[in-house]
């Protein structure tokens, strides 16, 4: 069990932010591991076939992230430092990490090892720089195709702690952030599988991240360097990866029935030919839809390989959720 204790300008300068680079990191997790991450098996049995077909090598990315997770090198996904979703300026951070923190996180009795490990804190100025790289190309295989949808759940859970603390106060909000986590007498009781003892938060407060591929598990930081952070899986994330390709009628009515369609068969993202094959619309039908729709914001392509993949934007997210 790890104790937070809170004084005053704890409360005051507790906040919100969301890491497109943490889910990267403990994306890491479930597809290394599908079967112990059931709930999220829909997701990682597509990501795992377009990261072979893609040929990319993204071992260090692995090595990094242990079996199991024990002592996660705080460096590679530090908490954010604005509540702005931006990978960009997370991989920026990334690089400017200084190299004495790098070779300090990967050094001790719990810290990875491996060969291309040894290679990065051996030199962690370009380890860094090649390690960016591999994130971003990752993160273009494995989770901008989804992000939409994923950013839509964490913002989502934002908004309704913000009413808790809005409607109840902080009592309320502390104490709905899971089943392992409680509040009482000013600590954050967080149950946690290995970090253990109290610690003050020094009136630096605390840093909430929702977080989709944490759960069932919450993740804490700790760390004197950085902001003490809570990392946890938000509300609904069961349901995530379910489909819901139900034709809605009120959105038809607006789009045509054949648009509406195609947005509601882009639960998850598909190429021409599968969505072709899906809603029986011809293969040259459904390339002229998508152009429209991707003029229209609602649509966006992403490469995989050889195969460019399409998914909903957060305006289509937003349209679809109005409409049912």
């Amino acid at each position: 069990m790890l104790d937070l204790a809170f004084s005053v300008r704890d409360l005051a300068r507790t906040r919100f932010a969301l890491s497109p680079l943490w889910e990267v990191v403990a994306s890491v997790r479930v597809v290394k591991h599908p079967a112990e991450h059931p709930l999220h098996r829909p997701w990682s049995d597509e990501v795992r076939c377009r990261l072979t077909a893609s040929g990319l090598d993204w071992r260090l990315l692995a090595d990094l992230v242990p079996d199991p997770p024990r002592a996660i090198p705080v460096f590679i996904a530090p908490p954010p430092t604005t509540s702005v979703a931006d990978l960009g300026l997370e991989l920026a951070v990334l690089r400017a990490t200084p190299p004495e923190r790098v070779r300090s996180g990967l050094s001790g009795p719990r810290a990875p090892r491996s060969e291309r490990i040894d290679r990065l804190r051996a030199d962690p100025h370009r380890g860094l720089a090649e390690f960016a790289e591999l994130v971003e190309a990752y993160w273009e295989i494995a989770l901008a195709p989804y992000w939409a949808r994923m950013r839509s759940l964490l913002e989502g859970d934002v908004l309704h702690r913000a009413r808790l603390l809005a409607e109840h106060g902080a009592d309320q909000l502390l104490g709905d952030l899971g089943s392992g986590v409680t509040w009482d007498d000013d600590t954050l009781y967080v149950g946690h599988r290995y970090a253990r003892g109290s610690r003050q938060l020094g009136g630096r407060g605390l840093l909430l991240v929702p977080s989709v591929f944490a759960w069932p598990q919450v993740f804490s930081v700790i760390t004197p360097s950085w902001q003490p952070t809570l990392r946890y899986p938000p509300r609904g994330v069961a349901t995530l990866w379910e489909r819901r390709s139900t034709l809605p009628q009120a959105l038809a009515a607006v789009v045509g029935r054949s648009r509406a369609r195609l947005l509601a068969e882009l639960d998850t993202p598909a190429s021409t030919t599968a969505l072709a094959h899906r809603t029986g619309i011809t293969a040259g039908g459904v390339s002229q839809h998508l152009t429209v729709l991707r003029a229209a914001g609602l649509v966006d392509a992403h490469r995989s390989g050889r195969y460019v993949l399409y998914v909903r934007t957060e305006a289509a997210e937003v349209l679809l959720a109005a409409a049912v």
